[in-house]
């Protein structure tokens, strides 16, 4: 499966910045006026997984396929939308189909945009109360107000080492402190320079990175792990999710073909540096269809002919 996110906000709230640093491209047009976004743009994102260069090393591939996220940038909500004002129609039916909604909130100062003052609690409430009315007009969709959000408080360079300090001024709400125009520039650095970067300013990750794992934990899915010579790979699953069904995520046939899994931690894995010695140690346990994924595991199925 992939996670499908909804990135929205009022128009230069920043949305099309942080999706430009997500999709590591600058494929979103931004504009110092509404509308810049037209249609949604979708940008399918690996997610950061450093125990898959470890496992291709124990493996011998050369072949790495992570996890993804879909993200998408909606076009900007404006008061009204629920009336068909603006983009409406087209944002409404477009955020439907997501799994999770990120709100972007404006808390940067630019004299590059139209927009004045910051008020990002003001600035939910009007895009909270169009997806309200929308409920209320369309009853028989899929309610806005049964998805889940995250919202990212997009702030200033300066207010960096302030992160922590920032996401707790919002009580209840599950929030990541972002400068989305500082992600776009990292993106430029090098891993070390990168590193170093967020060291110094008291972080211990990017603030998109810390946005994805996020969505994951939001979303309740952990990502499993196959490792063989053609491709070290991760598998995203509802955390729980029985082992026929997180086999047929491999393919749909293996759910019905199911016979076993086998199955080993990552760190026991990595210690014995490979398959053969996890089994020679007996730390390979075999599994049957009872079996619920946990996301720590690398995993071998087993199915019918």
């Amino acid at each position: 499966m992939s996670l499908s996110v909804g990135i929205v906000g009022l128009p230069n709230a920043g949305k099309s910045t942080l999706f430009n640093a997500l999709i590591q491209k600058q494929q979103a047009l931004m504009a110092s006026y509404p509308f810049a976004t037209i249609e949604p743009n979708i940008g399918v994102v690996p997610v950061e997984d450093q125990r898959l260069a470890v496992l291709a090393k124990i493996v011998a591939t050369d072949k790495i396929v992570p996890a993804t996220v879909k993200f998408v940038d909606i076009a900007g909500l404006v008061k009204g939308a629920a009336t068909g004002e603006g983009l409406g129609n087209k944002f409404l039916a477009h955020i439907r189909e997501v799994d999770l909604i990120v709100h972007v909130l404006r808390n940067f100062h630019s004299s590059d945009v139209v927009v004045t003052g910051t008020d990002p609690k003001s600035d939910y409430e009007t895009v909270k109360t169009e997806l309200d009315l929308a409920d209320l007009e369309h009853p028989d969709a899929p309610p806005f107000s049964a998805k889940p959000v995250l919202f990212v408080v997009n702030i200033d360079e300066k207010d960096i080492k302030k992160t922590a300090e920032i996401e707790a001024a919002y009580p209840g709400w599950e929030v990541v402190a972002i400068c989305a125009k500082l992600e776009t520039e990292l993106i430029e650095f090098d891993p070390a320079e990168r590193g170093e970067y967020l060291l110094a300013q008291g972080l211990a990750d990017t603030g998109l990175n810390r946005l994805v794992k996020k969505a994951y934990d939001k979303l309740g899915l952990v990502s499993f792990l196959t490792a063989g010579k053609i491709e070290v790979r991760a598998w995203t699953v509802k955390k729980g999710t029985l082992a026929p069904q997180a086999a047929g995520v491999i393919h749909t046939d293996f759910a019905k073909k199911f016979i076993k899994a086998n199955v080993v931690t990552y760190d026991r894995f990595v210690k014995a540096n490979g398959w053969q010695n996890a089994k020679a140690k007996g730390w390979v346990r075999s599994e049957g269809k009872d079996y619920q994924f946990k996301g720590d595991e690398v995993v071998e199925f087993a199915v019918a002919t």
